[in-house]
């Protein structure tokens, strides 16, 4: 696994152009049934695939906090949000509660989350490869399928079941 999560960003930059022109034109013209389509591929992916074998979003990149995962999380710890905050999270320059570093802090040497019940609604929803509207996340999916081999593997699917 950690051969293809090595190769992952260079395979991800030689379909860039490939897959940005692929994304624009689903954007001006998605398939019917393109929500079902989605929802296929990514079971179909994640039957093969064992994120725990991976962990690679974990290992480099920081979810998105919303106040309910605040609340959630400081609640589990039987912390105050503000202290939670103070202690795991800082501001971005979108002004969006991230972690203060990565790899995540919760994420234990064997792949594990120490949160994973309480975990954020990013993490829960990572890589967003069987969301409805995916055509309206093109940009993020772009840059998933650098971080995770099954969104690769979707998006590559995808583009031989769409033509």
């Amino acid at each position: 696994m950690q051969d293809v999560i090595d190769h992952l960003p260079k395979l991800a930059k030689d379909k860039y152009k490939e897959n940005k022109i692929f994304f624009s034109k689903l954007k001006k013209k998605p398939p019917k049934q393109l929500d079902y389509l989605m929802q296929e591929l990514h079971e179909d992916e994640f039957e093969r695939t064992d994120c725990l074998a991976c962990a690679n979003c974990c290992k480099t990149t920081g979810p998105l906090f919303t106040t309910k995962d605040i609340e959630r999380i400081a609640k589990h710890f039987k912390m105050k949000q503000k202290q939670f905050i103070d202690t795991y999270l800082k501001l971005d320059e979108d002004n969006d509660y991230v972690l203060q570093s990565v790899p995540c802090v919760f994420l234990g040497v064997d792949n594990y989350c120490s949160i994973y019940e309480v975990r954020p609604k990013a993490c829960r929803e990572f890589p967003h490869t069987n969301r409805k509207k995916f055509q309206q996340i093109s940009s993020l999916t772009l840059k998933n399928v650098a971080i995770c081999p099954a969104a690769y593997n979707i998006v590559e699917a995808m583009k031989q079941r769409i033509k």
